[in-house]
């Protein structure tokens, strides 16, 4: 292959390995996630909340229409991080995969099943000419017979559980709150909180309703909620009072 000679050409359209084992096509869509906006999520045996950063480049934008968190089946949703274009068509084939598993077993799919659905896609994605990775990241939180549950998915197809996650350019300063304020006896309230607090790190200017999106699944009532701006807003307030004292 004339175009790999003297270590050239590895971080072309092609995907292959270059001499010391690294597929640039894979780390530069994982640079493309560092560039998103921050999002993060936090499971408790209460439940699951979703959290993302939006920004809108013009004051013209119809409010609602370029989504951060998206809702994938009655019980499960996912937020994104890095290309939002590339995330659609992931959460499309989610969908599908969730109605499929409704057709094929009778049964909502488990949030294990479908991470792991979506990172085999990603993978498959890094193995063939004439194709790019994904660039983006997920973040996948849901309810089930199980319990919560919060998985990432990212460019590279890898698949990992967490407790507590932030993804995209602020996803540094994010963790250290959460790693920081993070337990497991958490109920849903106090999780919104701590995703307001993490976020409240990365957003330039006051922390504002219509700068976060936010959702969440509670353990009892087994569905995946996106939280509307009036009820974000009222969120915000509630926990303003709690971080002016600290």
């Amino acid at each position: 292959m004339a175009f790999a000679q003297g270590g050239r050409g590895y971080d072309r359209a092609i995907t292959v390995f270059s001499p010391d084992g690294k597929l640039f096509q894979v780390q530069y869509a994982q640079e493309a996630v560092k560039r998103g906006y921050t999002a993060l999520g936090a499971k408790t045996k209460s439940g699951v909340i979703l959290a993302a950063e939006r920004r809108t480049t013009s004051e013209l934008v119809e409010d609602g229409s370029v989504e951060k968190i998206f809702k994938i089946d009655r019980h499960i949703g996912a937020a994104a991080s890095g290309l939002i274009a590339d995330a659609r068509v992931l959460i499309d084939r989610a969908r599908v995969e969730a109605q499929v598993n409704r057709l094929r077993y009778d049964e909502l799919i488990s949030v294990e099943s479908l991470a792991k659905a979506i990172g085999d896609i990603k993978q498959m994605y890094t193995q063939h000419g004439g194709v790019r990775p994904f660039g983006t990241r997920f973040l996948i939180g849901g309810v089930g017979e199980r319990g919560p549950h919060l998985f990432e998915t990212d460019p590279s197809g890898v698949v990992a559980a967490y407790k507590a996650h932030a993804i995209g350019g602020g996803a540094e300063e994010a963790t250290e709150v959460l790693e920081k304020d993070y337990r497991e006896d958490m109920n849903t309230e106090e999780l919104v909180n701590l995703a307001l607090k993490a976020l409240n790190k990365v957003i330039d200017g006051d922390l504002e309703a219509k700068k976060v999106e936010m959702a969440k699944a509670e353990a009892e009532k087994q569905e995946f909620i996106k939280l509307s701006p009036e009820e974000i807003s009222e969120a915000i307030e509630n926990w303003k009072p709690e971080s002016s004292e600290e």
